[in-house]
C-alpha cells in the first residue's frame, strides 16, 4: 500500500507544530496510543531536519511521517533526505512538485480554487489540500469534486471533532487536523500527553462512526 493510500485509510492526518526533539517522539507515542497513525511536522518548526530524522528512528514503527508548510524545493529536498515520506504545502508550487516527483514523494500541495487544483494534478499532484477550509465548508468540497473527481482531496484549517465527519462525507479523503488536535507547547507533563492519547481516540472513534 503506498503513502497516498495509507493516508486515506487513516483519514486523519495529525499536523504538528513548535514540537522538538525531546518531545516528538512522545507525542508519537501518544497519538500512536489513540489510534492516530499519520502526521506532518511543519517545516518551519526550527531544526525541522533532525527532528524528522529522530521521528523517523525512533517513533512508531507504524507511524507515516511527513512534513508539513514546505514552500519551496529546497525545503521539500532537505526534509525528504531527513526522512520524511510524504510533502504537505499551504500553497501551490511547481517547482516542488517537480522536485518531489523526482524522488518520488508523494506531495500534498495547498489549493483552493479549481485551476489551482487540476494544475496540480497536471505537475504530478494526486492529492490536494484544500486550505483554508473553514473558510468555505464542506459543501464547497462536494461542488469542486464533481466536475473534478480524478483529484483526491484533504482539507485543513478550522476541522474538530463536530465538523470532520461532514468533510468527510461531502467528498474529502482525509482530513488535517492541527492545534484541535495537537498543542505540542502545552505537553508540560505525563497528564498532557495521556490527554492527548484521549483527543486521538475521540477522533478516531468519530470518524468511524
Amino acid at each position: 500500500m503506498n503513502i497516498l493510500e495509507q493516508i486515506k485509510q487513516h483519514k486523519i492526518v495529525a499536523v504538528i507544530r513548535h514540537a522538538d526533539e525531546q518531545n516528538i517522539v512522545p507525542i508519537l507515542n501518544a497519538l500512536a496510543a489513540g489510534g492516530v497513525f499519520a502526521v506532518e511536522i511543519t517545516a518551519e518548526t526550527p531544526n525541522v531536519q533532525r527532528i524528522i530524522e529522530v521521528a523517523v528512528k525512533e517513533g512508531p514503527d507504524d507511524m507515516i511521517i511527513g512534513a508539513g508548510t514546505v514552500l519551496d524545493p529546497e525545503t521539500a529536498r532537505t526534509v525528504i533526505m531527513a526522512g520524511a515520506q510524504f510533502i504537505v504545502s499551504p500553497t501551490l508550487n511547481v517547482e516542488t512538485l517537480k522536485l518531489t516527483n523526482r524522488y518520488h514523494i508523494e506531495t500534498i500541495p495547498g489549493v483552493l480554487t479549481p485551476t489551482e487544483i487540476q494544475t496540480a494534478y497536471e505537475n504530478g499532484a494526486n492529492m490536494v489540500k484544500i486550505f483554508p477550509a473553514d473558510t468555505f465548508g464542506p459543501g464547497y468540497i462536494k461542488n469542486i469534486r464533481g466536475p473534478l473527481p480524478h483529484v483526491e482531496a484533504m482539507v485543513t484549517g478550522g476541522i474538530n471533532l463536530d465538523n470532520m465527519n461532514e468533510y468527510l462525507a461531502n467528498g474529502s479523503a482525509a482530513v488535517g487536523i492541527g492545534s484541535n488536535l495537537v498543542n505540542a507547547k502545552a505537553l508540560t507533563n505525563e497528564e498532557a500527553y495521556t490527554e492527548l492519547t484521549e483527543r486521538a481516540k475521540a477522533f478516531v472513534l468519530r470518524k468511524e462512526s
